[in-house]
């Protein structure tokens, strides 16, 4: 193991530990459209076996929908917030959704962007609006000067600047604030809590679980609040499913 995957086995062998992590660029590897990820068979089975040793503390906390990581994970139906925190659906099964903001001068703008521009792209979920770039990179600040712009002149709403992509969707409630909701009910409440994450929009998740004694690794180069680090997706699942083969959470220091 190298020190951060002993750590976070260390943590995962605690008694009080919960486990949240990321999606797209954190368990999965990025990919030109978010239809085509691909989520190899073997980390569905270390997903299931670290849920069940973890007492059920496990979740994922995504820019996706629910229903899209349902679709992608099963046959798992995990523990997840969806859109940052928009819709979160806890152990019990129960879903919950944040009233979802206006997002009409939103829309006009970006769909006017994809309009002119090939390459681009619009997204739309519960309370929030994306717009990806991935295939057009050259005009990452049109879409995010186009999109502040509109935000800008709507109270309420907050622009976010993700890998590829620029999503707009309500003030206050962010990865940090879906944790924290998580940490309210069982099985996860009383519980630490370690957030594995890649990108921007990660950020206000490893601030949150740091400031009250969590641990947040970060996925891949870049700056970042999280301290400590893993190189890539890969290595972070290399480390889930050598964590859900190593007997009862053993705690091995080799």
């Amino acid at each position: 193991m190298n020190p951060v995957e002993r750590e976070v086995h260390f943590m995962l062998a605690a008694e009080n530990c919960a486990l949240f992590l990321d999606f797209d660029g954190t368990l999965v590897d990025l990919a030109p459209h978010p239809d085509r990820v691909v989520v190899p068979p073997e980390l569905k089975i270390a997903l299931a076996t670290l849920q069940k040793r973890l007492g059920g503390r496990l979740a994922v906390i995504s820019g996706r929908p629910i229903a899209e990581l349902d679709a992608l994970l099963a046959p798992l139906v995990l523990p997840a917030a969806g859109v940052h925190g928009m819709e979160w659906r806890g152990a019990d099964g129960v879903m919950h959704r944040q009233p979802p903001p206006p997002l009409d001068a939103v829309r006009a703008v970006a769909s006017g962007l994809a309009a002119r521009h090939p390459g681009l792209w619009v997204e739309e979920k519960h309370g929030a609006l994306a717009l990806h770039y991935r295939q057009a990179p050259a005009l990452e600040s049109l879409c995010r000067d186009a999109l502040g712009e509109a935000v800008r002149a709507q109270p309420g709403l907050l622009l976010m600047a993700g890998k590829m992509i620029v999503e707009v969707k309500a003030t206050g409630i962010d990865k940090g604030t879906a944790i924290r909701d998580f940490l309210t009910e069982a099985p996860f409440a009383g519980h630490l809590p370690l957030f594995a994450g890649d990108d921007t929009t990660d950020e206000a998740g490893f601030a949150y679980v740091q400031a009250i004694g969590g641990k947040g690794v970060k996925i891949g180069a870049g700056p970042s609040l999280a301290g400590h680090r893993l190189p890539s997706a890969a290595a972070l699942r290399a480390a889930l499913m050598r964590l859900a083969a190593a007997p009862a959470f053993r705690k091995e220091t080799t």
